[in-house]
């Protein structure tokens, strides 16, 4: 099957590696995306997002005329959708991305061309976008009305990366590819293997679908197992990083690391697409997500708490004297990714708190968002080590690791990530203070 031109629909941290990886194999690319200012920096090539050697890939794929961003669909044989799938208020599914990007590409298709939806996504949203598409495109069959007979092929492929290791997961990983039908499934699986190394599993489309949830599912239970462990153990004032050390010890133990709390657009949000579906059902995915969610509330206390103790050991201060020093803003280590960031969510509350002023170090983020930047003070390192009185970590950035604790003295730590307070980056400090 050959697949001469490529479209990719959502040009963000999946889109834009994906579109530079297919361009890389001297594909013809058409990346689309809303963002006027993300298209004219790929066209530069240059990227918007912090990915490792990404940067390298684009400008050589723009440099050779193999990729190229529009912001609005043009002709190709295959379209791959990668946009956003966040929930709504009531942790509710929000596929308004997925309508409109469906709608986007349907003026565009033609017989014989495959559609794939990448963006993660409740059970049924494969079959939903099919719909979409036919709905504004009856002079085209597809597979919920034709089957094996269809002029579009669909399916779904979701994605399963680590930020800051897009590219290589990207050709190494497994993928698990759900066709609408198994023709659809084998079209996929042809185009994927333009630069996929691992195998591409076949299923149907709502089988991945379910695939991706219950693994970002899997992660969050056991992440929320740490950090209920974390509270637990700060009651009994054990160390809780020394604890799963040697927990970890046993041959068929294997749990992870504590936080702030649990963020990013998968593990944060996908497991609430299977609670959505079963609420009666998906009891214990539906506490993990409540655990994890809680966190952020129990850390907030953690520092109003040793605020308190900071003021009692120093009586000529008060509140709005005292400046808090919040140390990551991302979701996870050495990205420069906010979204769903329980570090985020602390610093933003902690502001409306009743302190002198609250500053954020943020080594991956050279400026936020206007409407970040309208409360939060992103500061340096060296500038929030001297004007902050109680220093608030929140993420293990490699900035901070093994530095923070001899260049903090004698201020005021709390470690809500094991930069100071684990056995193996700082054996001295056992406690969260």
């Amino acid at each position: 099957m050959s697949f001469e031109t490529i479209s990719v629909i959502g040009l963000g941290y999946i889109g834009l590696p994906t579109a530079a990886v297919f361009a890389s194999r001297k594909k013809k690319v058409i990346g689309v995306d809303v963002n006027q200012k993300a298209v004219d920096t790929i066209n530069r090539g240059e990227i918007h997002i912090v990915e490792p050697d990404l940067d390298m890939v684009v400008h050589a794929a723009v440099t050779e005329g193999y990729l190229k961003a529009v912001t609005e669909p043009e002709p190709a044989d295959a379209f791959l959708i990668a946009v956003p799938t966040p929930f709504k208020d009531d942790h509710e599914p929000d596929l308004a991305y997925i309508e409109s990007a469906s709608k986007a590409i349907a003026p565009v298709l033609k017989k014989g061309d495959l559609v794939i939806l990448e963006s993660t996504s409740p059970v049924g949203a494969t079959e939903q976008m099919a719909a979409w598409m036919a709905e504004a495109r009856p002079d085209l069959t597809f597979p919920q009305t034709h089957g094996e007979e269809s002029d579009i092929r669909v399916a779904h492929c979701p994605e399963r990366v680590l930020p800051g290791h897009v590219l290589r997961e990207l050709v190494q990983n497994d993928r698990v590819i759900g066709g609408m039908t198994a023709k659809c499934s084998e079209k996929a699986a042809a185009l994927y293997k333009t630069f996929v190394e691992g195998e591409c599993v076949i299923t149907n489309a709502r089988t991945a679908e379910m695939c991706k949830l219950t693994e970002n599912s899997f992660r969050d239970v056991n992440i929320a197992f740490a950090n209920e462990l974390s509270i637990i153990c700060d009651k009994l004032d054990i160390n809780v990083w020394e604890l799963i050390r040697l927990a970890n010890r046993h041959p068929r133990v294997n749990i992870l690391q504590p936080g702030p709390g649990v963020g990013g657009h998968c593990i944060a949000v996908d497991p609430w697409f299977i609670v959505s579906k079963t609420p009666g059902k998906a009891r214990l995915i539906r506490t993990a997500r409540e655990i994890n969610d809680s966190k952020p509330a129990w850390v907030i206390e953690k520092v109003k708490l040793t605020v308190a103790e900071f003021l009692q050991a120093n009586p000529d201060k008060t509140a709005k004297e005292v400046t808090i020093g919040c140390f990551g803003l991302a979701f996870k280590p050495n990205i420069d990714d906010l979204r769903e960031s329980p570090a985020l969510q602390i610093t933003r509350k902690l502001i409306h708190e009743n302190f002198g002023a609250v500053v954020a170090v943020e080594p991956n983020v050279k400026e936020l968002p206007a409407d970040l930047a309208e409360s939060i003070q992103l500061v340096s390192l060296d500038h929030a080590l001297q004007v902050s009185d109680i220093l608030v970590l929140l993420v293990g950035h490699k900035e901070f690791i093994g530095t923070l604790n001899e260049l903090a003295k004698p201020k005021k730590i709390i470690d809500f990530c094991g930069i100071v307070n684990a056995p193996w980056n700082r054996p001295s400090v056992m406690r969260f203070r």
